[in-house]
């Protein structure tokens, strides 16, 4: 599984970060995904080797690297073992905050940017909600000013890692539409959801909620090691200091960093799959059927290089659209979006043929395999589905009519 093509210092990330992901076995995943326990000793680790501020601003002390690089960072930790849930555990401290990165004023990135970097704050993303879906324009969580303050009321659904942020990137609408704007009255606030805990990370506490606000965990089919919610707030205030931008412009905001989740779930994927066809692969080498070592099958030596070389294919179309974010190229939009549909549907190829390899122990959850399959469905399914992104590319990549 050899990084070709990649920087000089992608491979510095790479190596950095899979010598960090050592001290997390998968031993390590299986059990925090039976015990549905947070991973705070893998996001402290990143915290203190100053890897939560990988696209951060050097001059507040980031790395000041690109979402090309946090890709592979992601991809990296999945393909440890560590899979999807494993790798979200990350990716909410990196692409919701592009939006502050671009468009948050100079006083407020200088109070929130170090602490995110250093792990005192911790965000999740709250748009989605539960009866809008993707049609997010329609989204009815409302915040009125009042003063000096934003009261919100509504509720927001799949928000993952909400049990243990201290913030939350919430998108609410603020006003109403208008034919020249359709995206008007949407604004991105960054509020805090808790009381500020004495330790580096925030416990799973809820006395520490704010008034006005209660979360409830969505029990899944897999991803347990991150929790995913239903957010409800009930007259919630936030400061009006922590409006990002403009009152009306947040829509806008969000698609920035939509693009670069896409690249970064896309590596996500990838490092699952890879992970999966090392174990089958090792497998394969080592169960000896009839005198041979099945893997000397063509019936089963074809569909594990099948795999590789669709997750070969779908890693430079990732990195591909991941420096196409970085440059601003005018069609990252549809190469990232691509990018995410194939590094998904290749990552479930790769974890579907690695628990057929090796048949009933691939079911056992010893031997890990059973687990990436179970998370590779959520790139697959989010945060926008497969026909989704069909539907897009079809109607902004090839002109086709609109079909929905």
């Amino acid at each position: 599984m050899s990084p070709a093509g990649l920087t000089e210092t992608q491979r510095d990330v790479r190596e950095a970060v899979s010598a960090l992901c050592t001290k997390f076995p998968d031993t390590y995943w299986a059990e925090r995904d039976a015990s549905q326990t947070y991973p705070h000793e893998l996001y402290d680790a990143l915290a203190a080797g100053n890897w939560l501020g990988i696209c951060m601003p050097p001059e507040l002390g980031g790395v000041g690297l690109g979402i090309s690089e946090a890709t592979v960072m992601l991809q990296t930790i999945a393909e440890s073992g560590a899979s999807i849930a494993g790798a979200q555990s990350i990716h909410a401290n990196v692409y919701p905050l592009m939006p502050l990165i671009e468009f948050a004023s100079e006083e407020q990135k200088r109070s929130w940017l170090p602490q995110m970097i250093d792990g005192r704050i911790r965000s999740c993303f709250g748009v989605t909600e539960p009866t809008t879906g993707l049609e997010t324009l329609k989204l009815t969580t409302k915040a009125e000013r009042r003063g000096d303050v934003y009261v919100v009321n509504g509720s927001k659904i799949w928000t993952s890692s909400a049990q243990v942020a201290s913030h939350c990137v919430l998108l609410v609408r603020t006003g109403e539409a208008t034919a020249e704007k359709r995206s008007g009255g949407l604004s991105l606030l960054f509020a805090p959801l808790r009381r500020r805990p004495n330790t580096p990370h925030v416990p799973e506490d809820e006395s520490r909620l704010l008034p006005g606000l209660e979360m409830r965990k969505i029990a899944k089919m897999g991803g347990n090691t991150v929790d995913a919610n239903e957010v409800f707030f009930d007259n919630f205030e936030v400061p009006a200091s922590h409006l990002i931008g403009v009152e009306g412009d947040g829509f806008r905001y969000v698609l920035h960093g939509m693009n670069a989740e896409r690249c970064l779930l896309a590596g996500e994927a990838l490092g699952t799959g890879y992970a999966a066809l090392r174990k089958a692969v090792q497998y394969a080498s080592d169960r000896v059927v009839f005198g041979k070592p099945i893997g000397a099958m063509q019936a089963i030596q074809h569909p594990l290089a099948k795999a590789w070389a669709k997750l070969e294919a779908a890693r430079h179309l990732t990195y591909a659209a991941a420096r196409m974010y970085d440059e601003r190229a005018a069609d990252a939009g549809a190469q990232a979006n691509a990018a995410k549909y194939m590094a998904a549907e290749a990552g479930y190829e790769a974890c579907e043929t690695a628990v057929m390899t090796m048949g009933g122990m691939g079911y056992a959850r010893e031997y890990h395999v059973e687990r990436y399959l179970r998370e590779i469905f959520v790139p697959r399914l989010a945060p926008v589905s497969r026909e989704m992104i069909l539907n897009y590319l079809g109607q902004r990549v090839l002109g086709l009519p609109k079909s929905y």
